[in-house]
């Protein structure tokens, strides 16, 4: 299951409102994609928190939250604040969060 849980704005080039998400998945992304490309170590598992779940970041152009899938632009975080203190940090403004 993948969760919406935080949303903001940045404006990329200084001009153009750019949508950044914070996601919440019930699954290792990362993991998920290098088991289907058979890279994964011998014993690697996927890290989940205490809770079963990551939150990833999306802030590049060209995604809203209407897309079918969602591929994001960062490792998983294990809270809620990792990951928007991540998005804060990689962005090269600031972020309105809504």
């Amino acid at each position: 299951m993948e969760s919406v849980v935080a949303t903001g704005v940045w404006l990329y080039d200084n001009a153009v409102p750019t949508t950044v998400l914070v996601v919440m998945l019930d699954y290792d992304f990362w993991f998920g994609i290098a088991e289907a490309e058979g890279d994964l170590e011998p014993g690697e598992t996927p890290e989940l928190n205490s809770e079963g779940h990551l939150y990833y970041v999306r802030h590049q152009p060209g995604w809203s939250e209407t897309d079918r899938w969602f591929w994001p632009d960062s490792p998983g975080f294990d809270t809620l604040a990792e990951a928007v203190t991540a998005a804060e940090a990689v962005v090269p403004g600031p972020i309105v969060w809504q």
